[in-house]
């Protein structure tokens, strides 16, 4: 459909854009990076090695960012690629924009303002990530498949019961 093949470029331009500047420069979102992953070094799995080397974690992140948002944007592995960029919008998010923690008024409403723009575009990778273009999804399927299997393996006891009967009544009739 038309919509998917523009939308998708258009959704992931800012993704592409912006593992681009993560991984040229690390710097400022390194020490950002820092600071979130010193408050939550239990809470989150790997934090603690991460935060030793924060600049890896954000080149990481960036390298996520890129390679999903390309990947969304020529259509390869859709659904894999905006579950990809969900999962890293949220610790970007959290690094890049930390309203709560700002005290200039005018940064806290740019910071606010940028937080909830990428809250909408989470809101948008969702809804790719559980687009199927029209196919039916992996759980349709498997569930199809399981009734399609149930019903087979009734036929087939079926058949056999019946073939049972008729070799019985052939034993019988033998025997007598």
């Amino acid at each position: 459909m038309i919509v998917r093949r523009l939308a998708r470029p258009l959704l992931a331009s800012v993704f592409i854009a912006a593992g681009i500047d993560a991984l040229r420069h690390p710097g400022l979102r390194s020490r950002q990076a820092a600071q979130l992953l010193d408050k939550v070094p239990g809470q989150v799995p790997g934090a603690q090695s991460a935060a030793k080397d924060p600049d890896l974690f954000v080149r990481v992140n960036g390298a996520a960012l890129l390679g999903g948002g390309v990947l969304l944007a020529t259509g390869r592995m859709p659904r894999l690629a905006s579950t990809v960029l969900a999962a890293s919008i949220i610790p970007t998010t959290a690094i890049d924009h930390a309203f709560w923690d700002e005290t200039d008024p005018t940064l806290k409403q740019q910071s606010r303002s940028l937080f909830f723009k990428n809250v909408g575009l989470l809101g948008g990778l969702l809804l790719a990530a559980v687009d199927t273009e029209g196919r039916p999804g992996l759980v349709w399927r498997a569930q199809h498949a399981g009734k399609v299997t149930r019903r087979e393996a009734r036929h087939a006891k079926r058949a056999a019961t019946r073939e049972a009967r008729l070799l019985a009544h052939q034993a019988k009739d033998v025997v007598s």
